[in-house]
Parts: structure tokens; C-alpha cells; sequence
């Protein structure tokens, strides 16, 4: 399994970004897919998660109202749609898979697979 995220850059304070996840292989729609993100100095931390079909989602406290995951199991790929960013936002995002089945995990440690990450720096 191979994740590759894009869709980082530069903005400003309060506007919008839309990451996207591209991953190989034909298990993609059987397991949960999950964001976290990781800020100079700081560990790495769950930003959002998503279940295999798309029905249930689970963010963190600091993203949720302004953060929206989603998925298109047809292309493979995970999206998290980011409004209204601010300053603490600016960290290297990464797309992971879980090792496990039928979870939407929050822990770092629950996930196998990682993408080699996106920079996103929000500009106050």
C-alpha cells in the first residue's frame, strides 16, 4: 500500500485548503482512513478519521466544525476539506491506514501505513 498526499501550500488566516490522499491497491474501500498532522517540536496528532464506507467520521476537538474528511472509494482517495484555518494549523499533514478492520482509530499507534506528508502553513 503506498498513500501520497497533496494539496498542501501557503494561505492565510481563515482560508481554505483541500488535502487529498491518493493510495494504491485494491483494499482501499475495506478499511478506514485517517489524518493526522505534526508541527515542528511537537508529536505527531490526530486530526480526523473516516470508516471504510464513508458513514462515520471522527475528528479532533480542535478541527471539528471547520475540518471535513471524506472519501471517494471509487479513485482511491481520502480528502480533508480545511476551513477557516488558522496559524495552529500549520503543520506537515499525513494520511494513514489502519491496521485493523471495521475501526475508525484516533491512536497514531493503531495505523500501519503513512503518506510522506503535506506541508501546510496558515500565515497570520
Amino acid at each position: 500500500v503506498q498513500l501520497q498526499a497533496s494539496g498542501g501550500g501557503l494561505v492565510q488566516t481563515g482560508d481554505s485548503l483541500r488535502l487529498s490522499c491518493a493510495a494504491s491497491g485494491r483494499t482501499f474501500s475495506s478499511y478506514a482512513m485517517g489524518w493526522f498532522r505534526q508541527a515542528p517540536g511537537n508529536e505527531r496528532e490526530f486530526v480526523a478519521a473516516i470508516n471504510w464506507s464513508g458513514s462515520s467520521t471522527s475528528y479532533a476537538d480542535s478541527v471539528k466544525g471547520r475540518f471535513t474528511i471524506s472519501r471517494d472509494n471509487a479513485k482511491n482517495t481520502v480528502y480533508l476539506q480545511m476551513n477557516s484555518l488558522k496559524p495552529e494549523d500549520t503543520a506537515i499533514y499525513y494520511c494513514a491506514r489502519p491496521y485493523g478492520l471495521g475501526s475508525i482509530p484516533e491512536s497514531k499507534y493503531e495505523y500501519d501505513y503513512w503518506g510522506r506528508g503535506t506541508q501546510v502553513t496558515v500565515s497570520s
